[in-house]
């Protein structure tokens, strides 16, 4: 996902370099765990699992010099809030030009989360007829699973609480590859003013002016007369 509105930047996780070395091993580790390239195909979730996806036969072919067969999905229709999201929802194509019967398919997609997407792509590919078994690959793993899924092929895993946001951008549909931990901004709340650091000339200064008014407190102290003891009364 892209960055949302109201958010600002608070960790880069990736940037273009990094995202190519997460991608290569990515897809050692879908070859190695699969033993070959034979018998799976993979599909990327739109929007930005489609890049990923195709990344990952990119880097596939590179290495092994086998074109594995890249999906694309569209799950809309059976997403979960359906009903809550758009009483006219946009849809986009669906590309899966291979048979998925018996085959393994590894669904790609950029940011896993609560799972739901996850869990209606696998409703969606499951219409297409029985593959033989079906993973995820995801570019990152942020947690606060809602539902029991979990990936097998990760980039990258963080911890996240309820108000950040990881954004991924790939330069096939943003124009950059990037991937950021996004914070939401507090309404009203003021941000804090950083302080400069005093330079070492500005503290022996300021440290020789506090030895001078010392000196100066003593040097009145010493000069005021000293006040006479009063008598007691019998």
């Amino acid at each position: 996902m892209g960055e949302a509105q109201g958010t600002f930047r608070k960790l880069r996780l990736m940037d273009a370099p990094g995202m190519d070395r997460v991608l290569s091993r990515m897809s050692r580790e879908i070859i190695e765990s699969l033993h070959g390239t034979d018998g799976f195909a993979l599909v990327g979730i739109r929007t930005r699992g489609v890049p990923l996806a195709r990344r990952l036969g990119e880097d596939i072919l590179a290495s092994e010099k086998v074109r594995v067969p890249v999906g694309l999905l569209d799950i809309t229709l059976y997403r979960d809030d359906l009903t809550t999201i758009s009483s006219s929802p946009v849809l986009k194509r669906t590309e899966i030009n291979f048979p998925v019967e018996g085959k393994t398919i590894v669904l790609c997609d950029d940011v896993l989360f609560t799972g739901r997407t996850v869990r209606a792509a696998i409703d969606a590919i499951l219409d297409f007829g029985r593959p033989n078994r079906i993973l995820l690959a995801v570019l990152v793993d942020r947690g606060r699973r809602e539902l029991p899924i979990e990936a097998q092929f990760v980039g990258k895993k963080i911890s996240t609480s309820s108000s950040e946001i990881v954004s991924v951008t790939f330069r096939e549909t943003d124009g950059e590859d990037d991937v950021w931990l996004l914070d939401r901004e507090e309404t009203g709340a003021k941000k804090p003013v950083a302080r400069k650091k005093a330079s070492p000339k500005a503290k022996a200064k300021a440290k020789e002016k506090a030895r001078e008014k010392a000196k100066a407190g003593k040097a009145r102290k010493a000069t005021e007369p000293q006040g006479r003891k009063g008598s007691r009364s019998r």
